[in-house]
C-alpha cells in the first residue's frame, strides 16, 4: 500500500501527442509516461483531456466499439497501477446508464478513485461536444493519497458556471485541468488570464495541462502551466514540444506551492506561427501514413514558404518539388524556385505544360470558336498543373500539398481542381502579408525540431518581386486585388471581426473597395467548401470556425 502524501506532493505532468483512433497506442503513450514518472518519483501522472481516445474524437464516440475500446484501455491502466507506481488523472469517453460523457478517471492502486464527467460542454467554433456527449453533474473534490485534489475538465474553468468555486468550498487543496485547448494566435496569455481568474475565485493554486499534436485542422500547442495560488507563475512548459515534468509541491500553512518548477519561455507571433504550421503539417503527414508529399513549386512566396514547412517537419529526402512551367513563366520565376530547392535541398522537377494545355484548347477549339480568351483559358493551364501533381501523387504516393493562402481563399483568387488540389495546405489560414512575414522569419531563424537547413532559404527576390498567377503576359495579383496589405485588413475585419461595412470604411478604406472584397468574400464560400484542410492559426479559420451558407444575398448596403 502507498502511504498518504506529507508535506511534498510530486505532480507530473504529461504534455504529450496522441492519435484519435489510436486507442492501443494512446494506451502504449500513457503506460510509459507512466514508468518514466515513476522514476521520477511522482506520485501522480496527470493526463490530458480524452486522452486514450485522442482529442477531438468527434463521431467516433457514437460507436459503442470505439468506447469499449478505450474503457478496456482504461481498465488496463488500472491494473498497471496495482504495482504501487504513480496514481493518474486520464481523460476518455465512456457511457453510463444517462448517455455518453467526457470523462476524466482518478485512479490509484488498482482502483478507480473517481469518475468526473465534464458539465460544460463548448459547442462553439471548433468545439461541438453537446452533438455527442451530456452534461455531468457538479462534481467534489477526490482524496488522492490524502490530498483534496479538485479536478475540472478544460472549458469548465474558462465560464462562470461556479466549478472551481464549488470545488474549493468543498474542501479541495488544488485544481489540476486537463485540456485540450488548440492554438491561436496569443493563445498562451489568453489561458494564463482564464485560469488567473479562477484561481482569484478560489484561493486556490492551479495546473493547467495541456494536449499537444496536430489533428486534421487543429493544432494543440502544449504550453502546460501552473499558477500558485498568491497568483505567481508555478511553471511553464514549453509550447510544440512534448515532454513529461515532475513538479514539486510543497504544503505549508498557506496551501500548496510549487517549488522550483521549470519556467519555459513562449514563442512570439511568426515563430509561433510558424511552428504551428509544421507541426500541423507533420502530424497530418504522419498521422495519415504519407511517406512523402509534392507540390508545385512556382517561383513564388506560398509555395516557397509551403516547401520550407515541408522539409522542416518532414525532411528534404520525402518532399518533391515540381515547376510546371508555362509560356508565361518569366526567366525570374525559373530562377527562383531552383534556388528555393537548392537551399531546401529538397527534390526538383521540371514538367512543362505546354502541350497537354494546348491539347486541351485544341479538344475545345470548335466549342469555344468565335469566343474571347480569358479566364477560362487561364485556368485550364492551372488544371492542367494540379492534373499532373495529382498524376504524380498517384504514382509515387506523394501527398499533394496545396498552396493557397487565406487571403486568396477569402476572395476565390484560386482555382477548383487546380491550385486547390491537395491534401493538405500548411498555410491556408494565414492572410498573404502573414505569409512573408513568416518567411522573413524563417530566412533568419531555425525552429526548434526542424529538419530542414538554416540560412536564406527562400531567396530575397521571392520577398520582394510582385506576386503573381503567371497566367497571361505581365500579370500581378493587384491587376485584379487592391494591395495586399489593404485586402488583409479588410478581411481581417469582415472575418475575424464580423465587421460591419461602415465600421471598416471608418477605418480608412474606400467603400467601393470593402464592398467589392465583401462580395468576393460571399461569392467563394462553395469554393471554401472544397478545399483541403489546413492549419487553424487565427481565432476564426474557415470551416471549423466561421460556416456560412453558400446560397447567400446578404450584403452589406
Amino acid at each position: 500500500m502507498t502511504q498518504d502524501i506529507a508535506s511534498t506532493f510530486h505532480i507530473a505532468l504529461a504534455q504529450l501527442n496522441p492519435t484519435v483512433g489510436d486507442v492501443a497506442g494512446n494506451l502504449a503513450l500513457a503506460r510509459q509516461a507512466r514508468r518514466d514518472a515513476a522514476k521520477s518519483g511522482a506520485h501522480i501522472v496527470v493526463f490530458t483531456e480524452l486522452f486514450l481516445s485522442g482529442y477531438p474524437p468527434e463521431d467516433l464516440v457514437l460507436k459503442p466499439a470505439f468506447l469499449k475500446a478505450c474503457w478496456k484501455a482504461l481498465e488496463d491502466l488500472v491494473e498497471d497501477s496495482k504495482d504501487g507506481g504513480p496514481g493518474f488523472v486520464i481523460g476518455l469517453p465512456r457511457q453510463s446508464d444517462k448517455g455518453r460523457h467526457n470523462a476524466v478517471a482518478i485512479v490509484d492502486n488498482g482502483r478507480i478513485l473517481a469518475l468526473r464527467d465534464k458539465i460544460d460542454l463548448p459547442n462553439y467554433g471548433e468545439f461541438d461536444e453537446k452533438r455527442v456527449f451530456v452534461e455531468g453533474e457538479m462534481p467534489g473534490p477526490v482524496n488522492f493519497r490524502g490530498v483534496r485534489i479538485g479536478v475540472p475538465i478544460c472549458e469548465e474553468i474558462w465560464n462562470d458556471l461556479g466549478v472551481c468555486e464549488t470545488l474549493a468550498e468543498s474542501g479541495a487543496e488544488i485544481l489540476i485541468v486537463p485540456n485540450g485547448s488548440p492554438y491561436y494566435r496569443g493563445k498562451v496569455e489568453v489561458r494564463h488570464q482564464v485560469a488567473l481568474k479562477q484561481v482569484i475565485e478560489s484561493g486556490l493554486p492551479l495546473i493547467f495541462v495541456n494536449q499537444l499534436g496536430g489533428q486534421d485542422e487543429l493544432v494543440f500547442d502544449g504550453a502546460s502551466f501552473g499558477l500558485n495560488a498568491d497568483k505567481t507563475l508555478a511553471f511553464q512548459m514549453a509550447e510544440f514540444e512534448t515532454g513529461l515534468e515532475t513538479t514539486d509541491w510543497v504544503r505549508s500553512d498557506d496551501g500548496w506551492r510549487c517549488n522550483n518548477g521549470p519556467v519555459v519561455t513562449i514563442p512570439e507571433r511568426e515563430e509561433a506561427d510558424y511552428r504551428a504550421c509544421l507541426l500541423g503539417f507533420r502530424d497530418y503527414v504522419n498521422k495519415n501514413g504519407f511517406k512523402s508529399v509534392v507540390l508545385g513549386m512556382s517561383g513564388g512566396i506560398d509555395s516557397a514558404v509551403c516547401a520550407a514547412i515541408a522539409v522542416d517537419a518532414l525532411g528534404s529526402d520525402r518532399v518533391r518539388t515540381v515547376m510546371l512551367p508555362y509560356r508565361y513563366t518569366s526567366e525570374e520565376s525559373f530562377k527562383d524556385a531552383a534556388e528555393c530547392a537548392k537551399a531546401l535541398g529538397a527534390h526538383y522537377d521540371i514538367v512543362p505544360i505546354s502541350e497537354p494545355v494546348e491539347g486541351f484548347l485544341s479538344a475545345l477549339s470548335e466549342m469555344f470558336e468565335g469566343t474571347e480568351e480569358g479566364i477560362t483559358e487561364e485556368n485550364l493551364q492551372s488544371r492542367t498543373r494540379g492534373t499532373i501533381l495529382m498524376a504524380i501523387s498517384n504514382k509515387f504516393g506523394a501527398m499533394v500539398v496545396t498552396t493557397g493562402n487565406k487571403s486568396e481563399m477569402s476572395v476565390g483568387y484560386a482555382t477548383l481542381y487546380g491550385d486547390m488540389n491537395g491534401g493538405f495546405n500548411p498555410i491556408k489560414d494565414l492572410y498573404k502579408m502573414q505569409v512573408y512575414a513568416l518567411a522573413a522569419w524563417r530566412n533568419q531563424n531555425v525552429p526548434q525540431g526542424a529538419l530542414g537547413p538554416g540560412g536564406e532559404v527562400i531567396p530575397a527576390n521571392i520577398l520582394s518581386k510582385a506576386p503573381s498567377a503567371e497566367l497571361r503576359p505581365n500579370q500581378t495579383d493587384q491587376d485584379s486585388l487592391p494591395p495586399y496589405p489593404v485586402l488583409d485588413d479588410i478581411l481581417e475585419c469582415l472575418v475575424e471581426g464580423e465587421m460591419g461595412v461602415d465600421q471598416i470604411v471608418a477605418r480608412g478604406h474606400d467603400i467601393a473597395t470593402v464592398h467589392r472584397v465583401e462580395h468576393l468574400l460571399y461569392l467563394a464560400e462553395y469554393k471554401r467548401r472544397q478545399s483541403a484542410p489546413g492549419v487553424k492559426i487565427t481565432k476564426k479559420n474557415f470551416g471549423r470556425d466561421r460556416r456560412y451558407p453558400i446560397t447567400n444575398r446578404f450584403r452589406d448596403r
